[in-house]
């Protein structure tokens, strides 16, 4: 296969996604980040409620002396709470918006693997021919032999002010 002709073939939102994913599971779909926004793994730890957040919000964790807001994907992405395992992890990662950078904990069901995925393996976000199906925080559909792997905005998944307001806590 002529190499020229295949780059041509690949979008350049491909190229620009291509790289290091830290990938992972919620339920039983996968789903990757960008290995840059994420800071550091921790194994699940005591986490305190805050009253009054938003149900993802799972509450608040001390780490090294930093109080850092610990949100649950599962119950972001409309699903039963996550459940603790011995695979439970916590991802903490850094968001960044127009108002500054903030460090949040994601609690996902299990960390899989850093993945190199390559522009000939990312597909454009599925269209679900409807405006009120909000895909806007899926960067794009990795594919490693089998599996399909969600690569995620993870700063449109925790909206920025969301986020930021979270973070002063």
């Amino acid at each position: 296969m002529n190499t020229d002709t295949h780059t041509n073939e690949i979008s350049g939102e491909a190229m620009a996604l291509a790289g290091k994913y830290m990938t992972f599971k919620v339920a039983s779909e996968e789903y990757g980040v960008a290995i840059l926004k994420v800071r550091e793994l921790i194994g699940l730890m005591d986490i305190t409620h805050v009253p009054q957040t938003p149900p993802w919000v799972r509450g608040v964790i001390n780490l090294r002396g930093k109080v850092i807001p610990v949100a649950d994907l599962r119950v972001k992405f409309s699903m039963a709470p996550t459940e603790s395992t011995d695979q439970t992890v916590i991802i903490v990662v850094q968001l960044v918006s127009s108002a500054g950078v903030s460090i949040m904990g994601v609690l996902v069901d299990e960390v899989l693997e850093v993945l190199d995925i390559r522009a000939h393996q990312i597909e454009p976000p599925p269209s679900f021919g409807s405006a009120s199906t909000d895909t806007n925080f899926i960067l794009g559909v990795g594919k490693s032999e089998k599996r399909v792997i969600f690569l995620l905005d993870i700063d449109a998944v925790l909206a920025p002010e969301d986020a930021l307001r979270l973070g002063r806590m």
